[in-house]
């Protein structure tokens, strides 16, 4: 039965005949609302992520007006909520490492306040599942609303893709190949618009990965922020919530193990960010959804990639909004999917997608012509990864998929660039690049540092991939063989923390294996010799991370905030 005015979350603060209700709607008509403003309506709260200093957000000042537009055609009450903006570019050490920040705060944010449902806006790579953990924790109805890719690049007439040709052009840059002018013209063209990401990298992924959960209106995820059906979509997104206030859709009817598993082969369709894996296990178990990395590769095995995006295609998300977006994709491979599942807009993802078709089969290529047939991402395990480490073999050179060869070591990201382009060092196409200390703890944060920079001697020979291993991420936009996620981390003793210069490492990933070639004796008396690094924080959020932050194949959540324990609702008498 729908829900009466009385029944409301918000009419705890605004109903009742007493002292403390009185002040509520005094301090409310001081800020220029008329009861009739918000008496007996869902109260409406709008996480917004937009700062100065997130320029894939740029355009939330506009879109939340259009949100709560949206919100009172309905008959809501809109109150928009400032939260922490996790701008990607610029966010130091890592946006990671703040993710479990905002999805405190977006929950304490909703628990807090008089509010009802909730519209969630983000989009750049880590906003989208802190928003979304916080939000089911907190347990209101909610729905989210992508920012939306930028548009494509430009640069003397080729077309740019953020990220995969920065790290491409860089390449070129230190080769020789290209001139420190050349590099500041990509520098201004390759960023065009509002938006994030115009590549299938983590943004797009993650948004795509909402979708397919459920948690977005149809089609919202692939429309460009500058598109004027992007500000349609929001205001449609305000007036959708406030039928799910009034309908009670709450998380739990939206996130269970169908939709995490519909979520996941969307992912592996798109040929997305493998940063996907840590971002969905945390965002399952906040939802009662044991995931776990072996359900990743379970799926990839039979799950084709058919759209052709960078980092591992051609094309980029303006190209595929236009070929039909996500849900012609879904269409395609909806064989694979849970079409019963329940979705933000009342119908079930197969009734979403019903009429759905691609106009593009380059973009969107059809199932009998994948770009690959299968391993979108490669779950692999050894006695250097025993609880596992992620790839995407589909950006990396084929002939490296099965590979043996000598380990050099770098201590640290700054041992790394202070050592990747000495002339002596002792370094060969076939050597095997490992980074350590960059995982949740050893960085701290676990930033993008997974796509080790060819040595530059190397460059200058042709040589434009090679195996490389760390406990670190990548971008989504990033590609080549990189080994990431290894777990356990190195820096609490994981077999990463093992490796010495000249080891060998043996990589198959058809096999799914990661091995050091090393005696079990040998690495004992490693081991004994090994000794924990102190901690990087005495104090503050950096002290709460480094003591509660689980590991890469858990999640990276902090241990406390797993599970579906009920959030506490606050006294307000």
């Amino acid at each position: 039965m729908p829900k009466t005015p009385e029944a409301l979350r918000s009419y705890r603060w605004y109903g009742p005949d007493n002292l403390r209700a009185f002040g509520h709607r005094s301090r409310t008509a001081q800020m220029g609302f008329d009861r009739s403003d918000y008496a007996g309506k869902p109260v409406i709260g709008i996480l917004n992520t937009w700062s100065d200093i997130n320029p894939c957000h740029t355009h939330f000042k506009q879109r939340v007006e259009e949100v709560k537009r949206g919100v009172w055609q309905a008959g809501g009450f809109p109150i928009e909520l400032p939260a922490i903006s996790l701008s990607e570019p610029f966010q130091k050490p890592s946006t990671m490492m703040y993710r479990n920040f905002l999805a405190m705060e977006a929950e304490e944010l909703l628990r807090s306040h008089p509010v009802d449902g909730a519209v969630l806006m983000g989009g750049c790579d880590k906003t989208t599942p802190a928003l979304v953990m916080g939000a089911t924790s907190m347990g209101l109805p909610f729905i989210f609303m992508p920012a939306g890719p930028m548009l494509r690049g430009n640069w003397r007439g080729e077309v740019l893709g953020s990220g995969s040709d920065t790290w491409k052009y860089w390449d070129a840059l230190r080769s020789g190949r290209i001139t420190s002018a050349d590099w500041q013209e990509i520098e201004e063209g390759i960023a065009r618009s509002p938006g994030h990401c115009m590549t299938m990298g983590t943004a797009s992924t993650m948004t795509s990965a909402a979708e397919a959960l459920g948690l977005t209106l149809p089609g919202a995820s692939s429309i460009p922020a500058a598109d004027s059906g992007h500000a349609r979509m929001a205001t449609q997104t305000g007036k959708r919530i406030v039928d799910m206030v009034w309908e009670d859709m709450l998380p739990a009817q939206l996130l269970t193990a169908a939709a995490f598993d519909n979520a996941i082969v969307t992912v592996l369709a798109l040929g997305g960010s493998t940063n996907a894996v840590i971002h969905l296990i945390a965002m399952a178990r906040r939802a009662g959804v044991p995931l776990t990395l072996d359900r990743f590769d379970e799926l990839a095995r039979h799950t084709p990639i058919i759209a052709d995006l960078r980092p591992a295609g051609r094309f980029l998300m303006e190209d595929f909004y236009y070929a039909g977006g996500l849900r012609a994709l879904l269409a395609r491979i909806g064989h694979l999917l849970s079409l019963d599942c329940l979705t933000v807009n009342a119908q079930t993802l197969g009734e979403n997608i019903a009429d759905a078709k691609s106009f593009n089969d380059e973009v969107i290529r059809p199932l009998s012509r994948p770009l690959l047939q299968q391993d979108g991402i490669a779950v692999l395990r050894g006695n250097l990864a025993p609880d596992g480490a992620v790839i995407k073999p589909g950006a990396a050179q084929a002939s490296l998929l099965r590979h043996t060869g000598p380990a050099i070591v770098f201590e640290s990201r700054a041992d790394l660039a202070a050592r990747i382009d000495d002339p002596s060092l002792p370094v060969s196409a076939d050597s095997v690049l490992v980074l350590r200390n960059a995982g949740p703890l050893g960085a701290p944060g676990m930033p993008e540092w997974g796509q080790l920079p060819i040595p530059r001697k190397l460059l200058a020979e042709g040589v434009s991939d090679m195996v490389r291993i760390s406990d670190s991420r990548m971008s989504g936009t990033s590609y080549g063989a990189c080994i990431l996620h290894v777990a356990p981390e190195s820096y609490i003793g994981g077999p990463l923390a093992l490796v010495r210069d000249g080891d060998l490492i043996a990589l198959d990933v058809p096999a799914r294996s990661l091995n050091l070639l090393v005696d079990d004796a040998e690495l004992a008396r490693r081991r004994a010799e090994w000794k924990r690094p102190p901690p990087h924080h005495g104090r503050g959020y950096g002290r709460l991370f480094e003591t509660h932050v689980t590991q890469a194949n858990e999640g990276c959540d902090f241990d406390f905030l797993e599970g579906t324990a009920p959030t506490s609702e606050p006294d307000i008498y």
